[in-house]
């Protein structure tokens, strides 16, 4: 799902032995909103997703109660460490270089990213040579935008942007050539879209895992192993019992 933050943990010495482990009876979740069809909200502002639905029924079933604080990408981290909420369920990517900084929930989902333009366009197999000279669309901050800097910096033109909606709207007004996301987000901002036909252009991505990590993880302060614990039994709980393959299945089709 989703991107590539470099943070410096600001940290809070603890001396050793003498740390206790918080017993969390309400948990607050930091959460970057729009990304559909991770986390987004309805017509009716209801807020909702994969990720809330999937944490509201992990927190159900560890007998605790959720709260969601919405924070952009750019701060999503140090809004954790600061203590503005106790977690991050927000398609957050597990890699290295974030587990040097917060601590992750085992992966409760793993999807593909992948390159989409319109319908018409002439485009083959991403490459240098495809991309020269195209102007290309990401998600600032994002595991995504990462690797199309790494690879395609020299080429092409890159344009950020602070939401998937808003590169959309530039997609639709023909500003950009192509664009990379998680799968499932360009699926139902883009495939599914009514303003205009779109395409998934080559294979999609998993690899390196140096950007494309292990999964989404939810995202907690080192010391709260005990949290992160009961989360993981949570999440195996509900793969056992059916409860994650019927949420999984009213956002993920295929």
């Amino acid at each position: 799902m989703k991107k590539l933050l470099t943070v410096s943990l600001l940290g809070v010495a603890i001396a050793a032995g003498t740390a206790q482990a918080r017993d969390y009876d309400h948990v607050r979740f930091g959460v970057d909103v729009p990304y559909e069809p991770m986390e987004y909200r309805t017509p009716e502002g209801e807020l909702t997703g994969f990720d809330i639905e999937l944490g509201n029924a992990l927190c159900e079933e560890i007998g605790v109660t959720c709260e969601w604080i919405e924070q952009e990408w750019d701060g999503i981290i140090p809004g954790l460490l600061s203590r503005k909420y106790d977690a991050i369920m927000s398609s957050m990517t597990i890699n290295d270089e974030r587990r040097a900084t917060v601590l992750f929930s085992d992966p409760y989902i793993t999807p593909p990213s992948a390159w989409f333009a319109p319908e018409e366009a002439d485009i083959g197999e991403p490459s240098t040579e495809a991309l020269d000279g195209m102007t290309i669309g990401v998600q600032r901050g994002t595991l995504q935008d990462n690797y199309v800097t790494d690879h395609y910096g020299d080429v092409a033109d890159i344009s950020r942007y602070s939401t998937a909606d808003d590169m959309v709207l530039d997609m639709e007004a023909e500003r950009l050539d192509i664009v990379f996301l998680d799968f499932p987000v360009g699926k139902s901002t883009l495939l599914e879209s009514d303003e205009r036909a779109y395409k998934v252009v080559g294979e999609m991505i998993t690899e390196p895992k140096e950007y494309f990590g292990d999964g989404f993880g939810i995202a907690f302060r080192p010391r709260d192993e005990a949290l992160a614990e009961r989360f993981n039994e949570a999440l195996a709980t509900l793969k056992e019992d059916g409860t994650y393959d019927e949420i999984y299945q009213r956002y993920f089709e295929e």
